[in-house]
């Protein structure tokens, strides 16, 4: 992919993450089916939490929110980058 569309992607999930704080409080789907047919109280913890519950720790408010965001983004975006450009370079070689 060139870098034109990476920036464009990039900057499209970053104005998502900043938009996060306005984003429905009700249960997604999954959630909400689960707590339905009773079997919500059964599920496990995820392995690894970077950030749980999509807020930064230390901070308040919808900044929180937005931070866990933008470094979700962030982080995702440079494993992908990371990985492109190593699947890039062995394809070269």
């Amino acid at each position: 992919m060139n870098r034109k569309l990476w920036w464009i992607l990039g900057g499209a999930a970053l104005l998502l993450a900043v938009l996060s704080p306005l984003a429905s409080s009700a249960p997604d789907g999954l959630e909400k089916v689960a707590g339905e047919n009773g079997f919500g109280s059964r599920a496990s913890s995820a392995p690894f939490q970077l950030i749980s519950n999509y807020l930064f720790p230390g901070i308040v408010g919808p900044l929180s929110t937005i931070l866990a965001g933008v470094v979700g983004v962030v982080f995702i975006f440079g494993l992908v980058f990371g990985i492109s450009r190593l699947l890039g370079r062995s394809k070269n070689s």
